[in-house]
């Protein structure tokens, strides 16, 4: 059984309409499946379509959330409920032809743990084209990882590989990446845009700071999880030495004769000191409490089984 995990979130489009497109190949290739849709109260409307279809036989279930928990929750959700050994999380919005979705589950089923789709050759808005690649040339540049397409958010899975994956907050989004962390074989295939994504999107500056934000966290965790002081040593000895060599200049200007008391310069010197300082002690902390969960902790995965 194939499971479909569809989230409702952002810019929903008719549940039922969605459903029968992306039914239509998985019933043509003779694929058993059910579909799972997660909605959350402000959505509660948009799910009567589908208890329509779930009444006529269909193999659909609505999931209806407390309260407002995000993209994440909801698939975790769905996740506990599903019984396909093979998962598709899909976006409550078009992204990708239908038919590829075949393609994506048979890349899992011939040996990859997780497949997520790139949307190629791109035929939607140039604005929309510019931000997806200024996204991809931060994430790269910061070393986060090399998926050409992380916003198709169109992703194909084992059950279990899904739920061995530490996902919370809003990085549901680089599941790839988190994937790819954990040790899991990830394939990015090249499959047709749908043809109705073609309007331009546009985000308020908010959305830009919290994905800007996302990604520097989506950074720290791929990189220096296991090696806090790394990232806060390196940051704090920065900070430090600047701040150290700022009151030197200061010191020897002392010296000269001139006076310092009313420097803003010493003030700044002074601060970069202490924050650095206070930096080192926050890795050194942070070194202290893996060190302590080390022994509960598997930072390595064995892709295979050796030969006998």
């Amino acid at each position: 059984m194939v499971s479909v995990i569809v989230p409702v979130t952002e810019r929903p489009e008719p549940l039922d309409d969605l459903y029968r497109e992306l039914a239509a190949p998985l019933r043509s290739a003779g694929r058993t499946f059910e579909f799972i849709f997660v909605t959350e109260p402000w959505g509660r409307e948009l799910a009567t379509g589908l208890a329509a279809l779930a009444a006529e036989g269909e193999p659909i279930r609505a999931l209806l959330t407390g309260q407002v928990v995000g993209e994440t929750a909801q698939i975790k959700v769905a996740l506990s409920q599903c019984r396909g050994e093979i998962v598709v999380i899909h976006p409550a919005y078009r992204r990708i032809e239908p038919s590829a979705l075949t393609t994506l589950i048979a890349r899992v089923e011939s040996g990859a743990d997780v497949a997520t789709a790139r949307r190629w050759p791109r035929r939607d808005s140039w604005i929309n084209r510019l931000q997806t690649r200024a996204f991809h040339r931060l994430i790269v540049g910061l070393g986060a990882g090399q998926i050409q397409d992380i916003g198709s958010g169109v992703r194909v899975a084992r059950r279990d590989v899904l739920r061995e994956i530490p996902l919370y907050g809003d990085f549901s989004r680089f599941l790839p990446l988190a994937a790819q962390r954990e040790g899991y074989l990830v394939e990015e295939v090249a499959v047709p845009q749908h043809p109705q994504e073609r309007g331009a999107r546009v985000y308020s500056p908010g959305v830009y700071l919290r994905r800007l934000i996302d990604v520097v966290g989506l950074v720290f965790l791929l990189r220096f999880t296991e090696k806090p002081l790394r990232f806060f040593g390196l940051t704090g000895a920065l900070l430090a030495a600047t701040g150290s060599l700022i009151l030197l200049v200061l010191g020897l200007q002392r010296l000269a004769g001139e006076e310092l008391a009313d420097r803003p310069l010493l003030l700044l010197g002074l601060l970069l000191v202490v924050l650095g300082l206070q930096s080192i002690a926050l890795g050194l902390i942070g070194e202290i409490i893996v060190h302590l969960h080390a022994s509960q902790r598997r930072t390595y995965r064995i892709a295979g089984r050796p030969s006998s």
